[in-house]
């Protein structure tokens, strides 16, 4: 029985060659879409799996109560180390610093590599499995560092790296204390290196004071609960250490679980709530949609070529097959050629992940050992084929055989009723689809052209490395003079970051406003570097005394309510500042978030970027040769690294371009998969109106008038799709857009434009075979009659 149900559906496969072939392409086009969006969503649940505690594993967030709601942050006082480490459930307590690149120096050999400092239980919270070394290095001795095997390999060669001596930043020789694995892809920490965290507090001496600052959020922290230990308790119990040891606080401390850091980590009202989730939920609609597209293809082009097998039914049922027999016969042909689908699907995956990992910035692959990759292929494959297969056979299997062999099938209305609704359901979906990738577009284009407050061109930055802040008087004078800069200045963070969090106390105010700012120290010229535009008062300048100078943006002024700020008084921590300047807002850190309130102090020995103008007069090329020539000469131990701040300010929307293109390229193949079946259903229309096409030529319709015939059905039907899709489409990307606090209003014409081009990508296709169908010669149409 089975032999002959598989030679049965062969034979109906390659007799309707065409029919047969945009099935099998259009199940395959679904499949390959599912197969590249799941191996995604499964790459962005997996981050951090391979942690042996990653279920009581918290990063610190501080909670502060503002008069816009509940604010958020990840950077923390260090004085939570010492705090925290006293709670009885919290078994242990690793500061860090926000990582960064180093230079290690072993021989001649000279590489940038990432790192973090950290405190010396890192190891044994987080799985990094150790391959030279004791089990867990503890980074306690801050003359040590642990590095990954690439990293070994890089400086070692073959040869064992443990006990070896590593220069860092050329200042300080440590000895390598232990080497790990690779940190995998999907980790929320990747690093090249380890140094203890004793170590940053020999290097930075202001690290040993930020043990005391309460009110300096510089740092990222993350505890280890006790097995069985309630979460929720333990935050009830410290979440008010902050104010124990800072007046006048809201701050309070709050933890974020590490499975959640990845998908939840956007703050609301002081609640972890949402993150990149939204796009893996997206996503996973997307590729449902696109199966269901799929999907319903075969089912319109198998019920619209039931005549055709119509006494095939009526012979079985004659000769005793009852109707279960007959759906299941039919179900397996379709689970025969899903089967097939998706075997082509896999092989067409494997020959276009290559690309498609470009596309998504990863290393994805299909681990064919896994047996959760069998287990969910099968379940898409047995989805996909009684998805598509279960409408047929329940239609095919309801024909009257005593009808059927006298030649009275009438399909009618109860056979093209149901494949106008698929054909709707399908451009339904394909319609929101494109509403979805114009929207996105709409927004990024939005986040990219918003004023920054500061001008990106000729603009670089260069690390405050080795003997760079020794020499920056120097260094500043040659650029100057050798004519490839324009101005120059330094920093304690580039222009599109900010590293460093303060309280700021002033006089009137109230309690529940927020303390908490932004903090960025210069030297000399930054506004004038920068291009920012400054509103009242003046830049900081070397004819003044400005070490108890502050300038703030014009945020921080209309949230103090300062009406005439010049001149008045700003404390944080123990010093009191006089406000000299008020900037325009600049966007530092997120595009799409309100400016923070943000202010900057005179301070040339917190520097950790040089930023340079470079000049207009003289080829780019010709400056950044100058350029590298001068920090050569002053900072030789360290190769001439430089990052231009466009390229910065174009990064903060990789995440989101990288979205808009995968949106992009997925409503473009539903499209193809709708086209595909409606390229079907419209040769299979214009076979079956053939003698009427035949009789309406003779009577002297033209080419144009059957063209109209044969459109206007499904231009309608796309019409009705398009009704319907409009408000769903324009509701869900406005629940998108409602996670952005600078955002678009979605215009009346990006919802019509996504109706009009489906319509005409449609009528294309539809029209191709009415043409077709109207040149025809008429005497062969009516040769029977």
């Amino acid at each position: 029985m089975f032999r002959s149900y598989f030679v049965i559906a062969l034979r109906s496969l390659l007799k309707n060659g065409v029919y047969s072939f945009i099935n099998i392409a259009g199940l395959s086009i679904g499949m390959v879409c599912t197969i590249f969006i799941l191996l995604w969503v499964a790459d962005e649940r997996s981050w951090d799996n391979f942690h042996e505690k990653k279920n009581r594993l918290y990063r610190v967030h501080i909670n502060a109560l503002g008069d816009q709601g509940i604010q958020t942050q990840r950077a923390v006082p260090l004085g939570l180390w010492e705090g925290l480490k006293e709670e009885r459930d919290i078994a242990h307590v690793v500061p860090t610093d926000w990582g960064r690149d180093y230079l290690l120096t072993v021989g001649d050999k000279k590489f940038y590599k990432h790192g973090y400092y950290v405190a010396e239980d890192f190891l044994t919270m987080f799985s990094f499995p150790v391959v030279q070394g004791p089990p867990a290095p503890q980074l306690t001795d801050p003359s040590t560092l642990v590095i990954t095997e690439s990293t070994a390999r890089a400086l070692f060669g073959n040869e064992p790296a443990l006990g070896k001596v590593v220069r860092v930043d050329d200042r300080v020789d440590l000895k390598v204390s232990g080497v790990i694995k690779d940190v995998p892809n999907n980790s929320t920490f990747v690093f090249d290196c380890l140094l203890p965290f004793s170590t940053y507090m020999i290097r930075e001496p202001w690290t040993k004071t930020a043990l005391s600052e309460w009110g300096n959020s510089s740092f990222n922290m993350y505890v280890e609960f006790a097995e069985g230990a309630d979460p929720q308790a333990i935050e009830d119990r410290v979440k008010g250490i902050i104010k124990k040891h800072e007046a006048n606080t809201t701050a309070e401390v709050t933890f974020l679980p590490m499975e959640r850091w990845r998908l939840y980590g956007e703050f609301k009202e002081g609640k972890s709530a949402t993150g990149t989730i939204v796009y893996v939920r997206m996503f996973t609609i997307i590729a449902i949609f696109i199966l269901v597209i799929a999907c319903i293809n075969f089912m319109n082009l198998a019920t619209a070529r039931s005549e055709r097998r119509a006494r095939e039914v009526g012979i079985r049922k004659s000769v005793g097959s009852r109707r279960k027999d007959l759906i299941f016969q039919f179900l397996g042909e379709t689970f025969f050629i899903t089967l097939l689908a998706f075997v082509i699907a896999l092989g067409l995956a494997e020959s276009l992940l290559p690309f498609y990992n470009l596309l998504v910035d990863k290393t994805l692959f299909i681990d064919y050992g896994n047996p959760w990759l069998w287990l969910a292929s099968f379940g898409v494959i047995v989805f996909t084929a009684f998805l598509s297969g279960s409408y047929p056979a329940l239609y095919l299997s309801s024909f009257r055989p005593a009808a059927v062999l006298k030649g009275r099938l009438q399909t009618g209305k109860d056979g093209s009723t149901p494949r106008k609704v698929m054909v709707i359901g399908q451009f339904f979906f394909s319609i929101v689809l494109i509403i979805s990738t114009a929207v996105i577009y709409q927004q990024l284009n939005h986040l990219r052209t918003r004023p920054t407050g500061y001008d990106v061109d000729r603009l670089i930055t260069i690390g405050a490395n080795g003997d760079i802040p020794k020499n920056f008087d120097a260094i500043k004078r040659d650029l100057l003079a050798s004519g490839a800069a324009e101005s120059v200045t330094k920093s304690s963070s580039p222009i599109t970051s900010i590293y460093g969090f303060v309280d700021v106390v002033w006089p009137g105010k109230f309690e529940d406003q927020r303390k908490s700012f932004a903090v960025v120290g210069t030297d000399y010229d930054y506004t004038k570097t920068l291009h920012v535009k400054m509103l009242q008062g003046r830049d900081f300048s070397p004819t003044v005394n400005d070490s108890l100078s502050i300038i703030i943006n014009e945020t921080a002024r209309d949230y103090i309510g300062f009406k005439n700020p010049i001149g008045e008084k700003l404390t944080t921590g123990d010093r009191t500042y006089t406000v000299v300047g008020v900037t325009e807002d600049v966007i530092m850190a997120y595009p799409h978030r309100p400016v923070d309130p943000t202010i900057v102090v005179y301070d040339p020995g917190w520097v950790t970027d040089v930023t340079v103008r470079l000049s207009a007069s003289q080829p780019i090329g010709q400056s950044m040769t100058r350029i590298e020539g001068v920090f050569k000469k002053y900072n030789p131990a360290y190769p001439f690294l430089y990052q231009f701040t466009e390229d910065e300010f174009n990064r903060k929307f990789t995440d989101m371009q990288r979205i808009g293109r995968l949106a992009n390229v997925f409503a473009g193949l539903a499209i193809l998969i709708s086209c595909l079946g409606l390229f079907g259903l419209a040769a299979f229309t214009a076979e079956q109106r053939t003698k009427e096409i035949g009789i309406r030529k003779v009577l002297g319709a033209t080419i144009s008038n059957v063209v109209v015939l044969l459109s206007t059905d499904f231009t309608r039907l796309i019409l009705l799709a398009f009704v319907f899709a409009a408000p769903l489409g324009w509701w869900f990307m406005n629940q998108w857009l409602a996670d952005y606090d600078y955002r678009i209003s979605i215009s009346w014409w990006i919802i019509a434009g996504s109706g009009v081009l489906t319509l005409l990508l449609a009528l294309v296709t539809v029209i191709f075979q009415a043409v077709k169908a109207a040149k025809a010669n008429p005497v062969k149409s009516l040769r029977s009659e």
